[in-house]
């Protein structure tokens, strides 16, 4: 990766975690936001549309599970939902997940809900600086790119998406792996062959 595009996505991803805990006006978490759409390998219709299902998905399960719901995070990529979080039991794992069948344009569910009571406020700060030292190993690695990837971690677990060839995805896991305090890797790629890997990075 070239040095002006890694400084780039390292000032994207700084934004964007500063964002998060709203300290960033809100003319640079449109710059951040709109530099990391343009990295992105999804077409930025496709990214609207993981958006859109990401909204609809939250507002069915305030109206079909309200008990769940704020236990639950919901990421779409690509038409793929992960569910990750905490319910109150295997009933409801399953409601929530028939819940999010019902949403237009879903294409999958890869449902990673856990019984069991929710994260104390500092896992839930450890996942979110594990999440961010993820995504600098990514932009340390030389022979990844970055914007290939969503990174969601929940109790120490990373989980991997994206649109990424078999060697891509491989490698991804490995450097995640290595990242103090993962526990576990889990991939919810999308292969694609190698060629269109290539293609699609040249073309952002």
């Amino acid at each position: 990766m070239n040095t002006p595009l890694r400084l780039t996505l390292a000032a994207a991803l700084l934004a964007s975690a500063l964002a998060t805990s709203g300290c960033l006006p809100l003319a640079a978490t449109g710059a951040a936001v709109g530099t990391m759409a343009v990295l992105d390998r999804r077409t930025l219709g496709t990214q609207t549309e993981d958006q859109a299902i990401e909204m609809k998905v939250a507002s069915r399960l305030r109206e079909n599970t309200p008990q769940a719901s704020s236990g639950v995070s919901v990421t779409s990529f690509n038409r793929k939902v992960l569910l990750t979080g905490q319910v109150a039991s295997e009933d409801e794992k399953r409601l929530v997940e028939r819940a999010v069948a019902g949403v237009e344009n879903v294409q999958s569910i890869h449902n990673e809900l856990q019984v069991q009571p929710r994260p104390s406020l500092r896992t839930t700060a450890s996942d979110a600086s594990i999440t961010a030292r993820v995504k600098t190993a990514f932009i340390d690695a030389k022979d990844l790119q970055t914007n290939a990837f969503k990174v969601v971690t929940e109790a120490g677990t990373v989980y991997l998406m994206g649109l990424v060839s078999r060697r891509e995805g491989d490698r991804a896991a490995q450097v995640a792996s290595r990242v103090a305090g993962v526990q576990r890797v889990v991939t919810v790629f999308q292969y694609i062959a190698e060629e269109d890997a290539t293609r699609l990075s040249q073309q952002k």
